[in-house]
Parts: structure tokens; sequence; C-alpha cells
């Protein structure tokens, strides 16, 4: 049998740390939470693969997914406990209803506890895109892949719960993660030349959604 030289299995700790962090695995709870999507499926205003994906396109360019990557680049570059906190006020106070507040809170939370007790870095609770900024800047992660991975796993995360929601197959799901890609690459390369001040937001129909999802009758998610 032939022999050639060893294959080395070159990984990247940067990288591995990311994907552990946002991995379905990791327990931040994030299968609980639709962001307003279930509402929208109960209502009618999704109703098609064609619709959920240009929601997903709409959360990008005006919605969390515009304004999440934003906070988490202003906290990784905080320089102090002061500026973080006035980082994760701000992150508070944009949430546009209560359960878009308790979903980033609670992940938040549940992100710092456990990466707080896995690495030996004293987190304490705050938001969830807050928290992914910080964590990446004690453990000197590379800003750049920390906010695509996250953009990425916000809307792997949604269209998930969509094909929960609705029939959308997993080659259906799979296409719209293909189709939305150079939507987040470029939503997070902007996020990186954003400040602060760039935050906005003008989804509507989404926080609207998210605010009816309060008094839905029957509900699989939390938001």
């Amino acid at each position: 049998m032939a022999t050639g030289a060893p294959i080395h299995m070159l990984t990247n700790p940067s990288l591995t740390l990311l994907q552990q962090w946002l991995s379905p695995a990791y327990p931040v709870g994030a299968y609980a939470y639709s962001h307003g999507l279930e509402s929208a499926v109960e209502t009618g205003a999704i109703g098609n693969v064609g619709a959920l994906r240009l929601w997903l396109q709409d959360l990008l360019t005006s919605g969390a997914g515009h304004s999440d990557p934003i906070l988490l680049a202003a906290a990784f570059r905080s320089t102090d406990a002061d500026a973080l906190q006035e980082i994760d006020q701000l992150a508070r106070a944009f949430a546009p209803s209560k359960e878009r507040l308790a979903e980033t809170n609670l992940q938040g939370a549940a992100f710092c506890q456990t990466t707080a007790a896995i690495s030996g870095h004293e987190i304490a609770a705050l938001t969830y895109p807050v928290a992914i900024g910080y964590a990446a800047q004690l453990h000197d992660l590379p800003l750049d892949v920390t906010v695509h991975m996250y953009l990425h796993a916000f809307v792997s995360n949604l269209v998930t719960a969509a094909q929960r929601l609705m029939p959308v197959g997993q080659v259906a799901g799979q296409n719209i993660l293909t189709e939305l890609a150079p939507l987040i690459a470029q939503t997070a390369q902007d996020a990186m030349t954003s400040d602060i001040v760039d935050l906005s937001g003008s989804c509507f129909l989404a926080d609207i959604a998210s605010m009816q999802h309060e008094t839905q009758y029957s509900r699989m998610f939390r938001s």
C-alpha cells in the first residue's frame, strides 16, 4: 500500500470556540425563540418560502440583523465597564417589545453564565449581542469572523423556527441560507465600519408581530 506524508488536521482555535458558542448545543435556549416569526405565520404575513426569504432579508437590512452586529462590535471595542454597561442599556432600550427584550436578555444571561463557567472569565449578565462581543474581546477572537458567524447563526435559527411552523423543507431552508449568504456577509462587513450612532430599525411588521405574539392564544415559541 502506497504511503505518503502524514495528514495533519489543522484547527483554528478561534473558529472552534465561535462554533461552540453559536452551536445549537450551547445552552442559551435559542430554539425557544422565533423573533416574532410565529405570529407572522399565524396572521398570514408569511405564507410561503418566498415570503420567508423576504422577511429574513428585511431583518438583515432594517431589523435586528442590522442593529445587533453594531451592538456586538461596539461591545467588542468597549474600553471599560462603564462603556460596556452603556452599550448594554442601549441594547435593552432598542428592543421594540416585551418579548424581544426577554429574548435578548435571557439568551444573553444564559450565554454569560455558561461562558463564565467554562472559561474562568467573570462576565456579568448582558444582552445577547453585547455578551458575544464582550466575550470575543476577552478571548481575543477576530471581530470580523465573530460578527459574520453571529449573523449566520441568527438567520439559521429563524429558518429552523420556520421549518417547525410552516411547510419549509430541509433543502428549501438551505437554499434560503445560500441565497442570503452574500447579504449576511455584506451586513457583517457594514457593521465593522459602523458606530453605535448608526443604530436604526425600520422592520415595523416584525416589531408588531413580536407584540402580537405576547397575546397569541396558542404558541410554540417564547417570542
